[in-house]
């Protein structure tokens, strides 16, 4: 898809369809009123027949309006002015696209840009309007023996700004916008192949290939035998069960000074688990393909950046297994001694993500981190908490989580704290270990960062529990992609800082 901006009066653009905004309570947006104007009043006398009231989801396709230079008009309802918010307005493009990919038009300018979000400026909307059409447009038919294509795919959206001014910083905007699609895109496509060929030997794969798409990214695979000299018992514990062996995937992306203290981004990678010995119920378990989407959102915050070119340096540490039931498996009970030299007591092996992230945290000591963000879908407890709308946060420093629920405003792609107490680290008293890797019923999600907590404490550590809004259930099963924007709002808002 190609995205540019562009000033100018609606009336006067020679394209395929011009997309206008219309008010409920049948109240013309600006660019309604230029049309209007234009044409003797027919879009007035149509809203005062009936044939669009303006509210949410209403849309009117309108063919050779009188002294437009446009084929068609595209009438959008955007509901009521006042309450337009982040969600409304992805609603308002996803209904755009989904009655213009049986228009039969190609290229696009619109006027949705003028829509007034609450506490966003035309350079959000830019940005934000192509990561709400490409997620529309997104399809995972990879492999699929027949591709469904549109006869007449969409391939050009023209974005209108209010005067020349606004064009360099709109085009900014548009590059933003652009590359963070593509790393949603990105980890959306990882998350959505299944267990059988997304392994950790194919994620190895892929991160490698960053690596010769992008000269400022290095990335190295470390080998079971690797892992083992290094002391990384409670990651190998888990790989035990699998033929898939295990893999720690280290992608730098270096793009400022040296001595700048990297953002190191931790993505939990578990390409299928079935929960080893302490079986999943067999409801539902494909779904567990999706255990990797933290390191998928890992390669693909990293992506955007590189596309980018952000001047910041980011270490991206992804611990990936395959977590099977086995001879060899791992058993609750067993004890395995990690790379910090704590024991830990394995009382169920469907807890595993923490098992692999333990030592990847350690791991992470060696780059002198300013920050340290993991991403896992980690526990079942934070959907039960915060179901599908809001990502868990739970952090040892206060200003980096509030740098992240700051850039989860600003996305929209939201994030809420949870406390990290002291309190709930008793619930990890093991009589045999150091610690055990459950704490009980109460409180999942806050003693699983507890337990991480344990293998932080030399660096500010924050925790995005992602088991909520990582893929979608049902008709609409899919990765979602997140949270890519939220870290990569966040690498940006770093930036800016920065300057």
């Amino acid at each position: 898809m190609e995205y540019t901006v562009k000033s100018g009066n609606p009336e006067k653009q020679r394209i395929g369809c011009v997309v206008i905004p219309v008010y409920a309570s049948r109240k013309l947006s600006p660019s309604a009123k230029i049309i209007d104007k234009a044409s003797n009043g027919y879009i007035s006398n149509l809203v005062r027949r009936g044939e669009i009231e303006g509210d949410l989801g209403n849309v009117l396709l309108l063919h050779n309006v009188e002294n437009t230079l446009c084929d068609r008009v595209l009438l959008i309802g955007c509901g009521k002015e006042k309450d337009i918010n982040v969600k409304t307005f992805y609603k308002i493009n996803h209904n755009m696209v989904k009655r213009l990919q049986i228009s039969g038009a190609t290229e696009i300018a619109s006027y949705l840009t003028e829509i007034p979000v609450k506490r966003k400026d035309i350079n959000w909307k830019i940005q934000h309007s192509i990561e709400a059409i490409d997620e529309s447009l997104y399809r995972f038919n990879q492999l699929k023996s027949e591709k469904k294509e549109a006869r007449r795919p969409l391939r050009k959206f023209i974005f209108s700004v209010n005067g020349r001014g606004q064009l360099m910083q709109g085009e900014q905007f548009v590059r933003q916008g652009m590359a963070i699609s593509a790393g949603i895109h990105l980890a959306k496509d990882l998350a959505n192949l299944p267990g059988n060929l997304c392994t950790p030997e194919y994620l190895a794969s892929q991160a490698k290939k960053l690596e010769r798409q992008h000269d400022a990214i290095k990335t190295t695979v470390l080998e079971e035998k690797d892992m083992q000299k290094l002391g990384m018992g409670a990651l190998l514990s888990v790989s035990k069960g699998s033929h898939e062996p295990a893999k720690l995937i280290i992608m730098e992306y270096n793009a400022n000074d040296k001595k700048q203290a990297p953002v190191v981004l931790v993505g939990k990678g578990v390409t299928f688990d079935s929960g080893g010995i302490s079986l999943k119920p067999g409801a539902a378990m494909d779904e567990m393909k999706y255990d990797m989407c933290g390191a998928a959102s890992v390669i693909g915050v990293i992506n955007a950046c590189a596309e980018l070119q952000l001047p910041i340096n980011i270490v991206g540490i992804i611990p990936s297994v395959e977590n099977m039931p086995d001879g060899i498996a791992s058993r609750p009970g067993d004890i395995v001694t990690s790379m910090s030299g704590q024991t830990i007591e394995i009382l169920n092996t469907d807890a595993e993500g923490r098992l692999i992230l333990c030592d990847a945290l350690t791991y992470a000591e060696q780059f002198n981190p300013d920050v340290v963000i993991d991403i896992a879908t980690l526990t079942g407890a934070c959907i039960v908490a915060l179901g599908a709308h809001t990502a868990g946060l739970l952090s040892n420093h206060s200003p980096l989580a509030n740098d992240l629920l700051s850039a989860g405003k600003a996305s929209g792609d939201r994030c809420w704290q949870l406390p990290l107490w002291d309190d709930y680290q008793e619930q990890l008293k093991s009589n045999f270990a150091d610690m055990a890797n459950i704490g009980g019923k109460g409180a999942g999600t806050i003693t699983a960062a507890c337990f991480l907590s344990r293998f932080t404490k030399k660096y500010h550590l924050a925790h995005l529990d992602i088991a909520g809004v990582a893929w979608k259930s049902g008709s609409h099963k899919g990765a979602t992609g997140r949270p890519v924007d939220l870290l990569t709002q966040y690498i940006l808002d770093r930036v800016d800082e920065n300057k």
